[in-house]
């Protein structure tokens, strides 16, 4: 129950608490925040007083219309000010719930108060007190009341009212269950009246000056009790510009780092690279050969090669990584080559061993239970013996390539696959040189916009291959109405009879949108660790897991016995052993199974010629990237190919999204589209990366980011260490410890 009042003597004495209060306050030293109020403010990410007085308003209720009880219009926002005439608790047994309803009248008239569920109001209320009310007019039948409209209580004897919850604009904050608005405003407003002065500005005066941004004092008052929408504007501009600074700060300061570094410098083989290039089956496209010159120049530079390759699907980032594979192999230097899952860490071993095979290299395989070298598999300590010898050219594995007992001899270049960054020290972990960093390649499938290169990708370069191979046919990608479901599955029929394959994926549901006791009911009869009598923040990524496989197994049991009964359906998801999802996928790729359905595991690398169908259930909770990446997976052979987006919920914007897709077949657009849409944290997948959701949204405003890496560049230049700006590093630690940029 939310019972703060914010005014009244009440009020004033809780302010005079904060005395010995300062930023660095845990929250748990506040008055009134109990460990439960603990526990749901740590949910928003809020541990110290700092932390409260920067969680900022996402939006705002303007309630400073303050008018007559006589001149209240229905259905408008509003704030009236006036005396309890009478108020009485009534308990309705129909709808089990109480409601606390009070006269309010002022010298033009009265009107009906009704509160619903907050029967402790009767114990704070009295008849004959003097209150601010705001919300809107309602009216049922003949009956017009003040539906549970927020409240202020008018100290006898005031001179003056400073108001927190009526009439003005009214702060909203982000909250959680238990936490509402009002409380946050009860709470902050008392700490930021006694240290809104006190908080160092670490923005450099003559750069505030020169952007015309509000003093921090000035501009953290406004953002939280606005005097107008206009003052909420100017806080709002203040901050977003300070975030995206510190982020450039952070990213070019990173590029600055690594620069001080040294790499082993290869040389560019020409030779070597043009037998590589006669060798193939195909040509290089443009991008291709543009790509692999530019990875290529970089390793000849001693300083390490922190480059991210850029590709649509099927764009050919693979060859390309091979080839700068084969220049520092042949230089007598090794390779990592890391990729995210067992099944496209195999498929990587398999593709390289056979682009290489005239090449004459020793290629090993390392996973969490698996070690081979030149195809044969080996003891894993004869493999570690030989890569610490230096004596395995490229390894390629899963995340097994970082572990502590991997030590490479001569290690010049690490390879990721579907990761962005693999900072210095991981590098350096690998290596025994440890006066020297490899050089690092990182490969997308998922084309960044241009705002997010300049920002949270800014300390990488990037090199793009836009151009497909030649003779791809495009996909045709159609939206299909649940009227039309049916016609899908006899295409799709006719498909298969043709000889081709369907992928099905499914989406994950979020576990918030479980029910507990649902959950609970499910597992009765099993060991599951979700039949229990609560389900806590620790294992919902785990419920999230649960719920997609059990998404997975309700469509495979309707397609393999209702829909396609005739046909070979299998099926394919993360909770599986990797020997099964080895057989599922050989399977599959040979033909002996007709219909996959599958989780997201299938959206990165995984190659099948012969499938010519890709279907999407629930296609509304993919991002346009992530569809794209689903619809890159088949249109690998010659036969025409199909992309089926189904969704049971077609609102506004999400026929906008799919409708962008079925037009658009570039990446790069896409992308574009994708961040205009949702927004930068959504596109990446992850909700944030730990910036708030105001500053994430102006990564999509390509002129403030261009204008704060002017000004993060700037600073450098003046003062490379920041030792000009003591507060400004200060403040930079502090945000490079909040965020985490993957």
């Amino acid at each position: 129950m939310d019972r703060a009042s914010g005014c009244g003597p009440e009020g004033c004495r809780f302010e005079s608490y904060w005395a010995h209060m300062n930023l660095s306050t845990p929250i748990g030293e506040l008055p009134r925040v109990g460990p439960q109020y603990q526990k749901r403010l740590k949910k928003l990410g809020i541990k110290t007083v700092r932390d409260l007085l920067f969680h900022f308003p996402h939006r705002y209720e303007d309630f400073s219309n303050m008018v007559p009880i006589a001149k209240a219009e229905f259905g408008q926002p509003l704030s009236i000010q006036g005396k309890i005439l009478e108020i009485k608790n009534i308990r309705t047994f129909r709808r089990r719930m109480t409601l606390t309803q009070a006269v309010v009248g002022d010298k033009s008239g009265a009107i009906k108060v009704i509160w619903f569920n907050q029967p402790y109001l009767i114990n704070t209320l009295k008849k004959g007190d003097s209150l601010f009310l705001a919300g809107k007019i309602t009216s049922k039948a003949s009956s017009r009341y003040l539906s549970s409209p927020a409240y202020e209580k008018i100290p006898d004897n005031a001179e003056s009212l400073d108001l927190t919850h009526t009439g003005r604009l009214i702060p909203v904050y982000p909250e959680t269950e238990g936490l509402s608005s009002r409380w946050l405003r009860f709470i902050v407003k008392p700490l930021l009246t006694k240290l809104k002065n006190e908080i160092p500005d670490s923005l450099p005066e003559k750069l505030r000056e020169k952007r015309k941004l509000l003093p921090l004092e000035k501009a953290i008052w406004q953002i939280h009790f606005p005097d107008s929408l206009k003052s909420a504007g100017e806080a709002k501009e203040r901050f977003v510009f300070e975030e995206l600074l510190n982020l450039q700060l952070l990213v070019l300061r990173e590029r600055m780092k690594l620069a001080k570094e040294k790499a082993m410098a290869i040389p560019l083989n020409l030779s070597l690279t043009k037998k590589f290039t006669n060798s193939l089956a195909f040509k290089l496209t443009d991008d291709q050969k543009k790509a692999t010159w530019q990875i290529l120049k970089d390793l000849e530079k001693p300083k390490p090669m922190n480059r991210l390759l850029e590709g649509d699907v099927g764009s050919g980032k693979t060859v390309v990584a091979t080839i700068a594979a084969l220049n520092v192999a042949k230089a007598g230097f090794q390779v990592a080559f890391m990729a995210p899952t067992e099944i496209l860490t195999k498929q990587h071993f398999k593709t390289v061993g056979e682009l290489l095979k005239k090449f004459n290299l020793s290629i090993g395989l390392i996973t969490g239970k698996e070690s081979q070298l030149k195809n044969k598999k080996i003891p894993r300590k004869q493999l570690l013996e030989n890569i610490k010898k230096g004596e395995v050219n490229i390894l390629i594995g899963t995340h097994a390539l970082v572990q502590e007992e991997v030590k490479f001899g001569k290690l010049a270049l690490v390879i990721i696959d579907e990761q962005h960054r693999f900072g210095v020290e991981q590098r350096a972990h690998l290596c025994q040189q440890k006066s020297l960093i490899p050089h690092l390649l990182s490969m997308t499938a998922t084309p960044i916009p241009r705002t997010l290169s300049l920002t949270i990708y800014g300390d990488l370069d990037l090199s793009l291959i836009k151009e497909l191979p030649k003779g791809r046919r495009k996909i045709i990608t159609k939206v299909i109405p649940p009227e039309n479901r049916n016609k899908a599955y006899s295409f799709i029929r006719e498909q298969v009879k043709k000889g081709g394959q369907v992928f099905v994926v499914c989406p994950r549901i979020e576990p918030s949108k479980i029910s507990q006791e649902n959950l609970v009911e499910e597992n009765k009869s099993s060991s599951s660790p979700f039949a229990v009598a609560r389900i806590d923040e620790g294992i919902k990524q785990i419920a999230a897991s649960w719920i997609e496989v059990k998404a997975v197994k309700e469509e495979h049991e309707k397609l393999s016995k209702k829909i396609f009964p005739d046909l070979k359906v299998g099926m394919l998801h993360g909770k599986m052993k990797n020997e099964e999802k080895e057989k599922i996928m050989k399977d599959f790729k040979s033909g002996k199974t007709n219909v996959l359905v599958s989780t997201s595991v299938i959206e990165v690398g995984i190659d099948i010629p012969n499938a010519t169908v890709m279907m999407i259930e629930g296609a509304d909770k993919f991002g346009l990237a992530q569809l794209h990446q689903f619809r890159g997976r088949v249109g690998r052979g010659k036969e025409q190919s199909f992309c089926f987006l189904f969704t049971e919920f077609p609102g506004k914007l999400t026929n906008q999204r799919l409708r962008a897709i079925t037009v658009c077949e570039n990446g790069f657009e896409l992308a574009e589209k994708d961040l205009q849409i949702r927004g930068p944290g959504d596109f990446s997948g992850q909700r944030q990366w730990g910036i708030p959701d105001f500053a994430m949204n102006s990564l999509k405003d390509i002129s403030l980011v261009e204008e704060t890496r002017q000004a993060a560049k700037e600073i450098l230049q003046e003062s490379p260490e920041l030792k000009k700006y003591p507060l400004l590093r200060e403040r930079l630690k502090e945000f490079r410890e909040r965020i985490h940029l993957e």
